[in-house]
């Protein structure tokens, strides 16, 4: 086409679309998938093989009726020659047909994509049965585990209804062939994270279409075959969260939504190392605890080792951190793109674009031992490594039954039920978000109807710890850029 324009209806229900100074929108269809109209223009005037002009214009609002008032109202007191277009200069890789500020998206642009980083990734697992592939603790997986084994087919789908119905992505006899031919259960038996700071267990063994629908073993592997580290972070965020928050940590396998809402953003996981790959015809084996480093790579691709070492002035070494004074590691590499996607202004400046592909990370020699520092630090509190400062305590003695989950910003407590409370939660720690969860108020949430024991309290405090400690660091990342000229980082 010589000629393309795009009028925006927008209306998206499930992106939860609100218009630019926030009031309702709604869509023009009694459906939930925003829509546009489109006009495609071919006259053949203009030169071979040239890109189309591009122009864009937006309808937001509610739907309107029959007072001539809404979309409806515009849409038939207007038409094309009256429509504010604006011209568009869609660009590689993306070619997107929506506004973006320009000059701000070649500065983002140098930045290396997280992919161009660490190479071997792929989204989270997807198990197609969340209630019955994960459960809380591994005692629970077992006996899940131990049904497919030793039950008939009949007795497990008597047992576990809906939750084994055949779809095209999964069966029952596919899942229990799995189960039994990889023996004994406990070597299956795996940590998962499945949603922020919330890890369970399932029974893993890299089969995708077994007792796992989509096992993403190719990747998921160098998770279990020794200590390791993975970056989680998305290629997409919906509309609904308002501000980016998608990235996490895990030395374990995850689920596909373990930092999203499942508002359309499927988490992917960038291992910081690979291990050599499995004899052909060789089963999954999950490492036994010990660590099995000798034969692991750093899985940075060349390129970008190279980029460091030239601007750093630094000499890599394969594995570990380096001293920083004369080389640096994997995980400084690993940390200082963990410090660059806490820092607010980073999330704020780049807002657009990390909406629509995997984050980029601009490459800075004078700020790199800072960020990686600040890195280091987030990643010992996200992964509950360090014990941090200010967790909650639980001080109230009772049932533990989460019945009711509240938070009284005035006295800093978290309620689990009438009685009982987490103490010292301070209101950012409450609001702290990852993708679209609040974790201080979801993972108690998951667990209503339960009664938290010793262990879970421990955790829970140090869930807060860490969101508490993330709040104090986020801004000094913020602090140590601006100290060096702020954005653009160089």
């Amino acid at each position: 086409f010589d000629e393309i324009y795009l009028l925006d209806l927008h209306g998206n229900a499930k992106k939860r679309e609100r218009t630019p100074d926030g009031g309702k929108d709604e869509n023009v269809f009694d459906i939930q998938q925003g829509v546009a109209i489109g006009l495609f223009v071919k006259h053949g005037k203009t030169q071979e093989d040239a890109p189309a002009r591009v122009f864009h214009a937006d309808l937001w609002g509610e739907r309107g009726g029959d007072d001539d008032d809404g979309k409806y109202g515009w849409l038939d007191a207007n038409n094309f020659t009256t429509t504010n277009w604006t011209q568009l200069k869609p660009r590689a890789p993306l070619y997107l047909f929506v506004p973006r500020d320009e000059e701000l998206a070649d500065e983002y642009e140098k930045g290396w994509p997280v992919p161009d980083i660490f190479p071997v990734n792929s989204t989270g697992i997807v198990t197609a049965r969340d209630k019955m592939a994960i459960q809380w603790t591994a005692d629970d997986m077992q006996k899940v585990a131990l049904d497919f084994t030793d039950r008939s087919e009949g007795d497990v789908r008597e047992i576990y209804g809906e939750l084994v119905r055949d779809m095209p992505d999964w069966n029952l006899p596919g899942a229990q062939r799995d189960v039994r031919s990889h023996q004994p259960i406990d070597e299956y038996i795996t940590r998962i994270l499945y949603r922020p700071f919330d890890p369970r267990y399932t029974y893993y063994t890299g089969r995708g279409g077994g007792f796992i629908c989509g096992a993403r073993g190719g990747v998921m592997r160098h998770m279990l075959a020794g200590k390791n580290l993975g970056l989680i972070t998305c290629r997409q965020q919906s509309q609904a969260n308002t501000e980016w928050s998608l990235c996490g940590i895990s030395r374990s396998i995850i689920e596909s939504c373990a930092m999203s809402n499942k508002t359309r953003e499927i988490n992917s996981l960038f291992p910081l190392y690979v291990y050599p790959a499995e004899e052909q015809g060789e089963t999954l084996e999950l490492d036994s605890g010990d660590e099995q480093d000798s034969d692991r790579k750093p899985n940075i691709s060349d390129a970008f080792i190279q980029a460091a070492a030239s601007a750093l002035a630094l000499e890599f070494v394969p594995d570990g951190p380096g001293d920083l004074s004369h080389s640096f590691g994997p995980e400084d590499v690993f940390h200082y793109v963990y410090a660059i996607l806490h820092s607010p202004e980073y999330r704020r400046r780049y807002a657009d674009f990390l909406k629509s592909d995997f984050p980029r990370i601009p490459l800075s020699s004078d700020l790199f031992a800072a960020l990686v520092e600040h890195g280091r630090r987030l990643a010992s509190l996200h992964l509950m490594e360090s014990e941090g400062k200010d967790g909650a305590s639980f001080p109230v003695p009772g049932s533990n039954r989460i019945d009711q989950v509240s938070y009284d910003d005035g006295q800093r407590r978290v309620y689990v039920n009438r009685y009982q409370y987490f103490d010292g939660v301070a209101p950012e720690t409450w609001e702290f978000t990852v993708g679209g969860y609040r974790p201080c108020e979801k993972w108690l949430n998951d667990r209503k109807g339960h009664n938290i024991d010793h262990d879970d309290i421990a955790h829970y405090r140090r869930l807060t710890a860490a969101l508490a400690g993330t709040t104090r660091i986020m801004p000094r990342i913020d602090a140590d850029i601006d100290s060096q000229g702020g954005w653009p980082i160089q």
